[in-house]
């Protein structure tokens, strides 16, 4: 059942709204909704607007997060995340610190699998953000602290770094992870790609880096071929200790 003040997805023809329950009456182009009448209503029941518009009721996940939640920059993408995800491992017994949380997206993604995160932000109004996104989430296994990664002490299974990385930041996580658990870093730039492979070397005893990259795949009357179009993102270090 959906209580108030809980995040909803509302799905109607050719729109989506991402919306909290029982906060008045929301405008759209297709009529008032009225989002009181959503309190008390379950996932995949249909609320109509003033004028009969139908829109489905659907509790967001992680990707719709990454479409309409509040951004404080530009969060990875959720294939990059996702490649974080497999080549850790990451699993329901890990505990995961993530630091560089920005919006909240990567902290939503490894909540709803790991059994805890830790997320760091250095800047306060950004962790703000990520707080109240992660709050929408329902994930009450992520905490979000405003400060540096390198003050953080403790063990972990996973460290996921998405910031600016310097040498420091490699062999502090190398200093919290757990036998056996990994060091995952997104770079946007082979010098810091660089950096990275550099520091992990003498310290992980596996260490592979890779492009994040993803081409789309155009479908017309003459044929299906893959788009010219290169979707890079960055690069991705795996290391385990």
């Amino acid at each position: 059942m959906i209580g108030s003040g809980q995040r909803i997805l509302l799905v109607g023809e050719e729109r989506k709204y991402f919306l909290k329950a029982g906060n008045g009456n929301f405008s759209t182009d297709k009529g008032i909704i009225s989002l009181d009448e959503i309190v008390g209503a379950e996932p995949g029941d249909v609320i109509r607007s003033h004028n009969g518009s139908e829109f489905i009721i659907l509790l967001p996940k992680a990707p719709d997060f990454f479409e309409y939640a509040k951004r404080s920059g530009a969060p990875m993408l959720p294939r990059d995340i996702g490649l974080v995800i497999a080549c850790t491992g990451m699993n329901r017994n890990d505990t995961v610190l993530d630091a560089g949380t920005g919006t909240g997206i990567a902290a939503i993604y490894f909540g709803g699998i790991a059994q805890n995160v830790t997320t760091c932000e250095v800047r306060p109004d950004f962790a703000r953000i990520a707080e109240a996104n992660i709050r929408d989430a329902g994930l009450a296994n992520v905490e979000v602290r405003a400060s540096d990664v390198l003050e953080v002490q403790g063990s972990y299974d996973i460290v996921h770094l998405d910031m600016t990385i310097g040498p420091e930041h490699v062999r502090h996580a190398y200093s919290l992870l757990r036998p056996g658990g990994y060091l995952a870093c997104y770079t946007p730039f082979l010098e810091y790609l660089f950096g990275v492979m550099d520091a992990a070397e003498p310290l992980f005893s596996e260490l592979k880096s890779f492009e994040c990259i993803e081409r789309e795949m155009n479908r017309t009357k003459r044929g299906t071929r893959p788009s010219t179009r290169v979707g890079h993102t960055g690069y991705l270090t795996i290391a385990r200790k």
